[in-house]
C-alpha cells in the first residue's frame, strides 16, 4: 500500500445476547479503581430501603474508562443540543446516586 493511501475502516460486529438486549435499570453507581483497572458497580436503590443490591460489575483499563468518558460526554452533549439540559436535582440529606467522588480518601 502506497504511503497517501489509507486503510479501509474495518466494521466491528457486535453480538446482543437476548438475556442481555431488555437491559437493566441502574440508578446509583459506585467506581473504585487502581492503577491499572476501574470498577464500575450499577446498583438499585429503592426507595424506604435501607440497601442497594449490585446488579452488574464493569471492570477496565484506565484507557477503556477515559475513552467512556470522552464517549458520555459527547453523547450527554448531543442529547442536550436536541433536548435541552439534563438537571441533576438536589436531594437533601442524600448523598447516594451518579456523582463524582473522591476515592483517596
Amino acid at each position: 500500500m502506497e504511503k497517501n493511501q489509507t486503510a479501509p475502516a474495518q466494521q466491528l460486529s457486535v453480538e446482543l445476547d437476548p438475556d442481555v438486549a431488555h437491559g437493566t435499570y441502574t440508578n446509583l453507581a459506585l467506581i473504585t479503581h487502581s492503577p491499572s483497572e476501574f470498577v464500575v458497580d450499577f446498583a438499585r436503590m429503592m426507595p424506604g430501603l435501607p440497601k442497594a443490591k449490585i446488579h452488574a460489575r464493569m471492570i477496565m483499563t484506565p484507557q477503556n474508562a477515559k475513552g467512556l468518558l470522552k464517549t458520555l460526554e459527547a453523547n450527554i452533549r448531543r442529547y442536550e443540543e436536541t433536548h435541552g439540559e439534563i438537571k441533576l436535582p438536589g436531594l437533601p440529606g442524600k448523598d447516594l446516586g451518579f456523582h463524582a467522588t473522591d476515592s483517596r480518601n
